[in-house]
């Protein structure tokens, strides 16, 4: 196996900009979060592979931040095509319905679409998190910071990121998925007053381009992005 306490940032095959993680515990426990499009499937079961030592690799938990297609359609590949090829404990997410996320245009419900149909073949593993729920998987610690409000009549999909922080051999990560203007000026007025924010590392949302906002990142004062 591979380091321990490690974030694992994949490369895109594509060339296209995407989000995808794999994470490691001290405790032998293995993370992913999102994954990419379909083109980024094997080479995310290749990394599982070489991280876990595994011919089929265990995956305690898999989550998916949002339905966009650069974050949910590597899964989608792998449920459809490789779903053998590798053991997967539970899957986390919260989406809007696709009746939301359609009005958004622009074609960006078909990622939806195509996990909603796939959703029969795992859904035995769903678990659906809302904010302020804290999970344990292993000794990393994952609280729920926000799910989505489908009051937020702008940037549809981005803004219904589930964003949660991580904390792993005593350090913070603080995962922002695709989170626009309006989702962390609500997790901002959520948070306020507290230190619930502050965090060593961030994924910056949106892949650091049209995210949140500069307060927002002054309010996580991370190490490094």
């Amino acid at each position: 196996r591979t380091m321990k306490n490690t974030i694992y940032q994949l490369n895109s095959v594509t060339g296209t900009q995407m989000n995808s993680y794999i994470i490691t515990t001290a405790d032998d426990r293995v993370i992913v979060i999102d994954g990419g499009f379909r083109q980024d499937a094997e080479n995310m079961l290749t990394y599982l592979r070489d991280i876990t030592g595994q011919d089929t690799p265990h995956v305690d938990a898999w989550f998916l931040s949002h339905a966009h297609i650069d974050h949910v359609s590597c899964f989608n590949e792998i449920v459809e095509k490789h779903w053998d090829k590798l053991a997967v404990d539970h899957v986390y997410y919260n989406f809007p319905s696709i009746q939301y996320c359609s009005r958004e245009g622009r074609g960006y419900d078909r990622a939806i679409e195509e996990f909603q149909a796939n959703l029969p073949r795992f859904a035995d593993k769903v678990l659906t998190p809302y904010g302020f729920d804290t999970y344990d998987i292993g000794e990393a610690h994952i609280e729920i910071l926000y799910t989505p409000n489908c009051e937020i009549q702008r940037n549809f999909v981005n803004n219904s990121t589930m964003v949660f922080m991580m904390t792993l051999g005593g350090k913070k990560i603080l995962f922002l998925g695709d989170a626009g203007e309006e989702e962390g000026d609500r997790i901002l007025a959520l948070y306020a007053g507290t230190n619930k924010l502050k965090a060593d590392y961030v994924q910056m949302a949106h892949h650091g381009q049209n995210g949140v906002k500069k307060n927002f990142y002054e309010a996580v004062a991370p190490t490094a992005c």
